[in-house]
């Protein structure tokens, strides 16, 4: 098993670039474990977060951007338009939520019900408690 040490600083200068460096990683290996912490210095606050991973076998099961239709660039645009609004009310990183592979594979497969978001990679049981029905609404309102 492999690791890497991300650290997401929170001053708007770095923070966005910040998560997306580590959500481009993330779509890149098949994630194992992960733990976060929030560090307190007295210059500068960040989460650092520990990933265990291992390379990613190849599969045509994940979803590309460039493969969405028009709708569903439109639902993956609101999805992560949600993920960012929540991320924001609690303060954690969006990547804690979930990843922008996780919510290319909602777009593309547009799950009616919470059953089928729970045959999606990745949701589970309790992501789909937590954010389930808030993904359902977003995908009924587009």
């Amino acid at each position: 098993m492999n690791i890497k040490v991300f650290n997401i600083r929170l001053d708007k200068e770095h923070c966005l670039d910040d998560q997306n460096r580590m959500n481009e990683f993330l779509d890149s290996v098949e994630i194992k474990l992960t733990s976060t912490n929030f560090v307190t210095t007295s210059t500068v606050d960040f989460w650092s977060a520990v990933v265990f991973f291992e390379p990613k076998k190849e599969s045509k099961s994940s979803v590309e951007e460039s493969e969405l239709s028009i709708q569903e660039k439109k639902i993956y645009a609101a999805l992560r338009h949600w993920r960012t609004d929540l991320a924001n009310e609690s303060g954690w990183s969006a990547f804690r939520i979930c990843h922008n592979s996780h919510l290319l594979s909602i777009a593309k497969a547009k799950p009616q019900t919470l059953e089928e978001l729970k045959s999606i990679k990745s949701f589970g049981e309790i992501r789909t408690l937590k954010y389930g029905d808030d993904i359902i609404s977003i995908l009924n309102a587009l």
